[in-house]
């Protein structure tokens, strides 16, 4: 379904936003809140630096919260709308989803992020290797 070259499959699934080939996160689990956060510092298929600059990921901040009132809406959609709850469960439902769901918000800002900067190139890892064995001549 989401192949290779799909910003939509690198931002859901966290793979490397230049080759599509491997996770940017040491730990795939989003819900391990102490490695949340914890990237790999490049891709190992194609040398691409994930915090390219100190503090990249700080503007994931704004995208986190656009992200947050996304999900807000829809709990709010299927509670109220939907299931027909109160307006206090309703939004009781809301702050649940938002801290139930936090950790797979934190990750999928990111994945935002670092994709509206790095495109993908499906020649990046046969340029990777090339260089790679330049240097080692």
């Amino acid at each position: 379904m989401l192949k290779k070259g799909n910003k939509l499959g690198s931002i859901l699934t966290g793979t490397c936003p230049k080759c599509h080939s491997e996770s940017m996160y040491k730990d795939k689990n989003p819900y391990h809140l102490a490695n949340v956060y914890d990237m790999h510092e490049r891709c190992s298929h194609c040398n691409t630096k994930y915090q390219m600059e100190p503090s990249f990921f700080y503007g994931a901040m704004y995208v986190s919260y656009g992200v947050g009132i996304a999900f807000a809406v829809a709990a709010f959609f299927i509670s109220y709308l939907f299931i027909k709850t109160s307006l206090l469960v309703s939004f009781i439902c809301i702050v649940g989803t938002l801290i139930g769901f936090m950790p797979i918000i934190m990750r999928l800002s990111r994945n935002i992020w670092i994709n509206m900067f790095v495109h993908y190139d499906k020649n990046a890892i046969a340029n990777f290797k090339k260089q790679k064995q330049n240097t080692s001549l």
